[in-house]
C-alpha cells in the first residue's frame, strides 16, 4: 500500500527534497484511492502546505510539535512503555520483524518511529498492513485530537491512518492517552515536567501484570497468516493505565 509510504513521507522531517516532490505524492493517492474523501482533502492541504511553505518555518514547526512535545511523540512505544524497561525488548522485537522481512534500518534509527513503521507497512500485503496499523489506532486517534486542538494541518495525516486501518477503537483507551499531560511546545516548564513524569511499565513487573500483546503480534507476524481479518477488536498496543489479561 504505497499510500502508507506517502503518509510516512509527510510525517518525516521537512527537507528541500520533500518539498520539491510533495505535489507528486498526490499521484499515488489518486492511483490507489484508499483515503476517504474527507481525509483526502486534508492530506492535499498538508501536501500543499509542505510544498509551498518556508522550509525553515516548516522545520521549526515540526521540531516544536513532534520532537519537543512528549504527548505528540512519533515514537509509538513512548505512548505505551514510556521509559520503562520493557521498551528495550519491544524495540528489539520490532527491529527483528523488520529484518525478517528484509527492511534494514540504520543504527541511529529507532524502530518505533512512526514514519519508519509506515514505510515497513507499505511493503507488506494490504491486509497485513491494515492489521498491524490497527493495533496503533488508539494512539493515532489521540495524536489526531491533540493536533486538531492545536489547529495543525498534520491532524489529517493521522485521521487518514485511522481510516486506512479500518479500526473500531474504544473511547476509553483514547481518553486514557488524552488524560496525560499535553503542554504547549512554548511552555518550557510544562514540557520539562512532562518529560520527568514517572515511566509507565508493562509486563511481569507491573502492578496489573499487563501482557504486551502487541509484541506477541509482532512476533507472530513473522509466520504466514492467511486472510488477516478486519481489525474490530481492542487495540493490541495498550494505553497508559490500561491492562490486558
Amino acid at each position: 500500500m504505497r499510500t502508507l509510504k506517502v503518509i510516512s513521507l509527510l510525517l518525516s522531517y521537512p527537507t528541500a527534497e520533500l518539498q520539491s516532490g510533495a505535489r507528486d505524492l498526490r499521484v499515488v493517492l489518486d492511483q490507489e484511492g484508499f483515503v476517504p474523501k474527507p481525509w483526502r482533502a486534508g492530506l492535499d492541504g498538508l501536501i500543499e502546505d509542505i510544498a509551498t511553505g518556508d522550509l525553515y518555518d516548516l522545520q521549526e514547526r515540526y521540531v516544536l510539535l513532534f520532537d519537543r512535545t512528549r504527548s505528540l511523540s512519533l515514537h509509538l512505544f513512548e505512548h505505551v512503555h514510556g521509559e520503562g524497561r520493557d521498551r528495550g525488548q519491544a524495540m528489539i522485537d520490532l527491529q527483528n520483524l523488520y529484518a525478517a522481512q528484509g527492511l534494514e534500518i540504520g543504527a541511529r534509527e529507532l524502530p518505533d518511529f512512526l514514519p519508519l513503521f509506515l514505510e515497513f507497512l507499505s511493503l507488506r500485503p494490504d491486509a497485513e498492513a491494515r492489521e498491524l496499523l490497527c493495533q496503533t489506532a488508539h494512539i493515532l486517534e489521540a495524536l489526531a485530537e491533540r493536533l486538531r486542538k492545536r489547529k495543525s494541518v498534520y491532524d489529517y495525516a493521522f485521521r487518514a491512518l485511522v481510516a486506512l486501518a479500518r479500526a473500531k477503537t474504544e473511547r476509553a483507551q483514547i481518553d486514557a492517552l488524552l488524560d496525560q499531560p499535553d503542554p504547549e511546545p512554548t511552555d518550557l516548564a510544562a514540557l520539562d515536567a512532562a518529560w520527568e513524569e514517572a515511566p509507565v511499565t508493562f509486563g511481569p513487573s507491573s502492578k496489573d501484570g499487563c501482557k504486551d500483546e502487541f509484541i506477541a503480534r509482532i512476533r507472530a507476524a513473522g509466520r504466514p497468516a492467511p486472510d488477516l481479518p478486519r481489525c474490530t477488536t481492542r487495540p493490541i498496543l495498550p494505553t497508559r493505565g490500561t491492562s490486558h489479561a
